[in-house]
């Protein structure tokens, strides 16, 4: 089996011995595989002996076969290696030949070097010779008054021609004019002459130009390059430029298309394309916008503010977006700088006193706006001293009779206005855009602090404030019968508008001061403000007074003293008085009227102080009658309306004192025998005994011996 294993182990499946044997016994006659054949064991041993020795053989061969091809292996390496010996030999002795070459390359170069140095040495001085030569050659023709050479008589050699010139002229220069060379050069090479060649010069570049023919153009400002004259071909390329490109309304976005246009082709006909970009740029600015804006601003500028200011800030605005699109070319190193500089020449006279201009504009126009409403409004203001908030404060604690002067009857009127409102505030945003755009950085927020100033003085101090005055002022007394109560109203507008007031601070005015000292200084302004205010506020809650008062009338007309103690005590038919549906319905619209009124915190404190006086109302007003049963059940009744309505106010504090006056009132119609019971209920146990005393006492049958019995 294991030579088995040796012999067939290299075929593609795995040898497997006990399929083998089962093989070999299967083809071997009387193996016992096969049915139907007799087992010979003999003959199987047989067979297998026979095979294993036909094995043998075979592995010997094998054997064999192995040994010899392992020599030829061995033999081959052998070989091999000395091959690879002999090759790194030849490879020592190639790189010896190289390094040898290289050293001999290096010198022929250094040979060569050293020749071309000669080479050049000798050269130059002959280039110098033969162009001194050829300058003497033009020299003569000049003296003679004759130009026979081709480069001065061909048009298309223009620029060889101003070359010779050129350096005749400085040759002429620097001879001495007392000599004779001197004087009789000074005729040929004068400044007239070497002038006669830049205008030809600069003529041929101006028609090039108007031919557009660029590379003519770059040829012929090559040439001009190395004259005096090149930059009056650059302001004759500038003025020739600008033909034509300004036929618009538009002379900003005119000026943006023809440097686009330049930018592209400056490039391709001077040597340096940003200097001359830069000079179009800045004779755009000096000449066209500045005649420009002064034609603009100084037609509205003693007139008008209103458009001065708008064409001040439009024509700005504008100049500095063309700017930013400026930035995009190659104008030089420091080309914001540059592009500032321009900008500033141009606005720097109407700059200086601009938040002047704007200040004074802004306190006509929100006086004009105020004025006009009062006026729509058939309406005098009144002079209405205020003083300040620890005077306010003060009035607030004792509770004065609000000594605002003469009482004011406003007809409903508020005195406030969200049209006048949003005017003063869009005048004030439009303001801190135009101070952002057109103060210098370091005035900014000064300026905007200034503006600020100006919104507080009209809105809050002019509008708001003088309307919570005059509301004040308007409030009735607590005795007065049918009197409105307006001063919610100015509460509700004036709440609307500090909001309005708030945002713009906080979206216009906050970006332009929040990184500088201004800050706090705002904030405390506008804290000042909210204060007065919230202090006038607190004033106006003698309003509740009026609230408190107008609900006394209701009782005192409509309560009977018959509706607690009826004549009939079988025939009561209704489920609660007269009086109660018309104080719950008075209650609820004020209720209602407060909530839109205030927001906040304030809501919540109103309310709770309504809350305990109207329950203090109802508690003293109960105090006023006797009851009879059947009147005791409709008081209950009453009561019982009376919390719904108090549900309303939802103030904890003030259901908890209609739920104990409730369980009060149920004194009124409990069983003398239950009265200590329910005294000692939860609701009532903490109350205080005369308290309850003085509502049995308002029982009909109090004087009965039983219920004095029973409650002593």
């Amino acid at each position: 089996v294991a030579l088995c294993k040796g012999f067939f182990s290299c075929g593609q499946e795995p040898f497997v011995a006990d399929e083998y044997i089962e093989r070999l016994a299967w083809r071997t006659p009387g193996g016992g595989s096969r049915g139907g054949e007799a087992f010979d064991p003999k003959r199987l041993l047989e067979e297998f002996v026979n095979h294993i020795q036909e094995l043998q053989v075979m592995d010997e061969r094998i054997q064999r076969k192995v040994e010899k091809l392992e020599q030829q292996c061995q033999k081959e390496a052998k070989e091999f290696a000395k091959k690879v010996q002999e090759l790194q030999k030849s490879n020592q002795v190639a790189f010896q030949h190289f390094q040898e070459l290289d050293e001999h390359i290096s010198y022929v170069a250094t040979k060569v070097c050293h020749l071309g140095d000669q080479l050049e040495g000798v050269n130059t001085p002959r280039q110098r010779a033969v162009e001194a030569q050829k300058l003497m050659k033009y020299f003569n023709e000049f003296l003679d008054g004759e130009l026979k050479s081709d480069v001065f008589t061909n048009s298309e050699k223009i620029k060889e021609a101003a070359d010779i010139i050129q350096k005749l002229h400085l040759i002429a220069q620097e001879l001495p004019f007392d000599s004779l060379m001197g004087f009789c050069c000074y005729p040929l090479f004068s400044p007239g002459k070497y002038h006669d060649l830049e205008c030809q010069l600069i003529q041929e570049f101006t028609s090039a130009q108007r031919r557009g023919e660029i590379s003519r153009m770059r040829e012929v400002a090559a040439v001009l390059l190395h004259f005096k004259g090149y930059s009056h071909c650059v302001d004759v390329y500038i003025k020739q430029c600008q033909e034509g490109a300004f036929l618009r309304n538009d002379v900003f976005e005119d000026a943006a298309i023809l440097c686009q246009r330049v930018n592209k082709q400056v490039g391709e006909i001077f040597s340096n394309p940003e200097t001359v970009l830069a000079k179009l740029i800045q004779n755009i600015f000096e000449v066209k916008l500045q005649s420009y804006v002064k034609d603009q601003l100084e037609e509205h500028r003693k007139s008008d503010a209103e458009q001065y200011l708008k064409n001040l800030y439009d024509l700005y605005t504008r100049t500095t977006n063309l700017s930013s699109k400026l930035m995009e070319f190659n104008l030089g190193t420091d080309k914001q700088t540059f592009l500032s500089k321009l900008i500033k020449a141009i606005f720097i006279s109407y700059l200086e006193n601009y938040i002047e201009v704007e200040i004074g504009y802004l306190k006509s126009r929100s006086a004009m706006i105020l004025q006009r409403y009062y006026d729509s409004k058939n309406h005098q203001k009144r002079s209405i001293g205020t003083g300040g908030i620890q005077d306010l404060k003060e009035r607030l604690r004792q509770r004065t009779n609000l000594p605002l002067g003469p009482s004011i009857d406003t007809h409903g009127e508020t005195f406030l206005s969200q049209e006048v409102v949003v005017n003063l505030l869009q005048e004030t945003k439009q303001a801190f855009e135009r101070c952002h755009r057109l103060s210098d950085p370091s005035d900014l927020p000064k300026n905007a602090f200034r503006i600020f100033s100006m919104l507080v003085e009209f809105l809050c101090t002019e509008h708001i404030d003088y309307a919570l005055e005059t509301g004040l002022a308007g409030i009735p007394s607590s005795d007065s019968k049918n009197a409105n109560l307006y001063f919610l109203d100015v509460v509700h507008q004036a709440n609307t508008i500090f909001h309005l007031f708030d945002k713009q601070f906080n979206d216009h005015l906050m970006p332009l001061i929040s990184s500088s000292p201004k800050l706090s200084e705002c904030l405390q302004k506008k804290k000042d403000i909210i204060e007065q205010m919230e202090v006038k506020l607190d004033m106006g809650i003698d309003t509740l007074n009026c609230m408190i008062g107008q609900m006394k009338h209701i009782l005192a007309a409509e309560q009977k003293k018959t509706d607690f103690k009826p004549e009939d005590e079988n025939n009561v038919l209704i489920q609660y008085t007269n009086a109660c549906v018309k104080v719950c319905g008075y209650v609820r619209k004020q209720v209602e009227k407060i909530r839109n009124s205030m927001d906040g915190k304030n809501v919540d404190t109103v309310l709770m102080e309504f809350g305990v006086r109207f329950h203090r109302l109802i508690y003293e007003h109960l105090q006023q009658y006797s009851y009879s049963c059947m009147g005791g059940m409709l008081a209950i009744c009453d009561v019982a309306e009376y919390r719904k309505c108090a549900k309303d106010f939802k103030i904890a504090l003030v259901l908890q004192l209609f739920d104990t006056l409730h369980a009060l009132c149920n004194l009124l119609v409990v069983a003398p025998d239950n009265l200590k019971q329910v005294c000692s209920g939860e609701q009532l146990a903490n109350l205080d005994k005369n308290i309850l005393h003085s509502f049995v006492q308002l029982r009909v049958d109090y004087r009965s011996a039983r219920l004095a019995r029973h409650f002593s």
